[in-house]
């Protein structure tokens, strides 16, 4: 993974932040809720992604034979 797409990827999601945060009219603990589940996930993506962290390597779906 490129250091522009992790770039990339965190402009596109602060973008998409900044507008529910500004644009949208919500409770200010939904906003916050909000901003925590999207730190969270790109944390878990970020390390993922480097390799730091393997969650859906060991999911296995039916049986192998």
């Amino acid at each position: 993974m490129s250091l522009i797409y992790v770039i990339l990827m965190f402009v596109v999601v602060g973008v998409v932040m900044y507008f529910i945060n500004k644009l949208r009219w919500m409770d200010k603990n939904v906003k916050n809720v909000l901003n925590v589940v999207v730190v969270i996930f790109l944390i878990i993506w970020l390390l993922q992604a480097f390799g730091f962290l393997n969650l859906l390597t060991d999911i296995r779906i039916g049986t192998d034979k």
